[in-house]
């Protein structure tokens, strides 16, 4: 996926003030620049030559940088505001004011040392900024602090906040430009995942919708032994273990849908999509969305069932805060009388890697049941494999007018659980007071969840840049 793939672009803006040895900035410049060049991010800065001390201080140079910070906008992820000595705060606060980027800032301010606070090796960044970021709050422009208040450039420390601001970075960048295709009607029976396409749009989220006939009819023209058909007969063989009860008509039906749904989401150019699952694919068509949901998944395209835009914008929300694969989950049963524990499933559309293990391709139970197995292949099941894991789920409020959301962390346990489907025996401090906010707030039953640890990524991203309402449950 695109968004992944883009190398992640600063812009750099280094503050110095006249009263300080303008060396120290001098080299600063060089040690940010050297390590972005490291850890492989891009830049965006003024020329050597540009200004005096190859730094931002006065107005001039104010004028400059937001120039040219607005000619490479569109390169621009985010931007980095260093202090090697004190830092002129009108210098830093204009050029961000006048090029009006709209981008996370990360603002760092270097350490002094007990045997250097002469006149010449002073900094007095501890106190710099401070002024800087009383600035950045009177114009009302968003900033994220480092983990220490001052740190060395080359520091461990300071690598770990140009990690996590990236991600934040790729997060606001990505949702801010997301498209996510609608695939079919919601289930009617499913009032719980009604959303507004207009407060998703005032955050940048564009839905683009399908009728399901188009899908369909798209499907069953494709010729059998058309190459595409028959690559993707292939990747779905390769996917998983399909038991040799299963007609290869139903896996030829699928591989059909498969690939009408990963050309249209092309098309389109569509990060994530949210899929009419039930119940008209499998009368009109003859198989399930399960499978070709979750390979779309396996490939950075995460997919929601029940037509849960919501959903699918949370899932996005979390590849894109972690770089991992996402899975979209029920909060479904209790486990036993544990009161930390539950059990999250689907039935299923769990990708292979958010599994962590080997799946089986076979048919829906539940529904099985009822529109008939042969009408229900393309179910992906297995036991999602004991991790860490965060959670996240956003919804649109109409009856407040805004976007909420909830995120916490927990992990995924290898307790037995007997049941069909894709399973998640969950652990969850406080799991009770989780539910209950879910409930009293009007949450949706779904979730989003990755294999890994990253709320503190998304809350700085969602509350500080997007403005959404959260509840982060600790």
């Amino acid at each position: 996926m695109a968004v992944l793939d883009k190398q992640t672009t600063f812009g750099v803006i280094v503050g110095t003030r006249g009263f300080f040895n303008p060396q120290l900035a001098v080299e600063g410049r060089r040690q940010l620049l050297a390590r972005l060049d490291a850890l492989g991010y891009g830049y965006v800065v003024l020329s050597e030559t540009a200004t005096v001390h190859q730094a931002v201080e006065t107005r001039a140079d104010a004028r400059k940088c937001a120039a040219l910070f607005q000619e490479q906008r569109d390169r621009i992820d985010g931007v980095i505001v260093v202090l090697p000595n004190f830092g002129d705060e009108l210098g830093v606060v204009e050029t961000l004011d006048r090029a009006r980027l709209s981008v996370p800032v990360l603002v760092q301010a270097c350490q002094d040392r007990l045997d250097s606070v002469d006149v010449t090796g002073r900094r007095d960044a501890f106190c710099g900024k401070l002024s800087v970021c009383n600035n950045l709050y009177q114009y009302g422009i968003p900033f994220t602090d480092t983990r220490e208040h001052t740190c060395d450039i080359d520091s461990d420390a300071f690598g770990a906040d140009l990690e996590s601001f990236a991600r934040v970075c790729r997060v606001v960048r990505g949702l801010r430009r997301a498209r996510i295709g609608a695939i079919g009607a919601r289930p009617a029976a499913f009032q719980t995942v009604r959303f507004s396409e207009k407060l998703l749009q005032d955050s940048g989220i564009t839905v683009v919708p399908v009728d399901l006939s188009e899908i369909i009819g798209r499907a069953q023209q494709l010729d059998d032994e058309a190459k595409p058909v028959q690559r993707k007969v292939s990747e779905i063989k390769r996917y998983g273990t399909i038991p040799k009860r299963v007609d290869p008509r139903n896996v030829l039906k699928q591989a059909k849908l498969s690939t009408v749904i990963e050309e249209w989401m092309a098309e389109n150019e569509l990060d994530a999509s949210a899929v009419q699952c039930w119940t008209s694919i499998q009368n009109n068509y003859g198989c399930a969305t399960c499978l070709s949901m979750s390979m779309m998944g396996e490939k950075h395209m995460p997919s929601a069932c029940e037509v849960d835009v919501a959903g699918a914008v949370s899932m996005y929300a979390l590849l894109l805060a972690s770089g991992q694969i996402p899975g979209f989950l029920d909060w479904n049963n209790n486990y036993a009388d544990e009161p930390d524990k539950c059990v999250c499933t689907h039935c299923s559309n769990f990708p292979k890697s958010f599994m962590g293990n080997d799946v089986e391709i076979s048919e829906l139970d539940v529904l099985g049941e009822t529109l008939g197995k042969d009408n229900c292949f393309g179910a992906v099941k297995g036991h999602v494999a004991p991790g860490p894991m965060t959670f996240f789920r956003m919804s649109t409020d109409d009856r407040r007018g805004i976007i909420k959301a909830y995120l916490g962390e927990g992990r995924f346990t290898d307790d037995p659980f007997e049941m069909d489907g894709g399973i998640a025996v969950c652990a969850i401090p406080r799991l009770r007071g989780l539910m209950a906010t879910m409930c009293q707030n009007g949450f949706e039953h779904h979730v989003a969840m990755v294999r890994t640890h990253c709320g503190e990524v998304l809350h700085e991203a969602v509350t500080k840049y997007l403005g959404w309402d959260l509840y982060c449950h600790r």
